[in-house]
């Protein structure tokens, strides 16, 4: 498989949680099968970047070091994102994949065109959301990048993290936008 070795991963350091090894070891075991029958894999069953990108771990003691399991996995969902890519292209035509980009990535812009504390809706006041300013201000970044203004990286991007606060955006709604610019990121490349 393509950026993934068939080794362990190194264990995080003593002191420090890490992903749970055999849970690790089961999803690359997993991926890498599907991953080799890639074109002969059902949908439901199918390796996508999608559920790459949303795969999570338990942190155990003695687990293995996260920083280096999430850099195979952005590996594989990059190796990943290009057979998606090709194979849509196949499907559709060139063009009508660069207008389906575009297309996603000016519905993208709407959103993050909206004024501060509106670009999302909020949970209420007793819950805990998204930190609002933290989220505008990546968002002005995120625009600004889409408008071609700044260079972001993917890593960047796929890495982000707010601070839960009260009154703050739904994490569902910036979680799907996030996706969303992963995906036009994915497809540029």
């Amino acid at each position: 498989m393509v950026g993934v070795s068939s080794t362990s991963f190194p264990l995080a350091p003593r002191g420090t949680l890490g992903y749970d090894a055999e849970e690790v070891d089961r999803a690359f075991r997993v991926a890498r099968q599907r991953y080799d029958n890639f074109d002969n894999g059902t949908q439901g069953k199918r390796l996508s970047t999608s559920s790459i990108r949303h795969t999570a771990f338990t942190m155990r003691k003695g687990g293995y070091s996260a920083p280096h399991v999430d850099a195979a996995l952005e590996r594989l969902e990059d190796a990943v994102a290009i057979r998606e890519r090709d194979e849509h292209i196949e499907r559709v035509g060139r063009e009508v994949f660069l207008r389906e980009t575009k297309t996603t990535a000016r519905a993208v812009l709407a959103r993050l065109r909206r004024e501060d504390g509106e670009r999302f809706d909020r949970v209420s006041v007793l819950q805990r959301g998204y930190d609002v300013k933290e989220v505008d201000e990546f968002s002005g970044r995120l625009a600004d990048f889409l408008r071609g203004g700044t260079a972001m990286s993917l890593r960047e991007v796929r890495g982000v993290a707010f601070t839960p606060k009260r009154h703050g955006y739904k994490e569902t709604q910036v979680d799907l936008l996030i996706d969303a610019v992963i995906d036009v990121m994915l497809a540029i490349r």
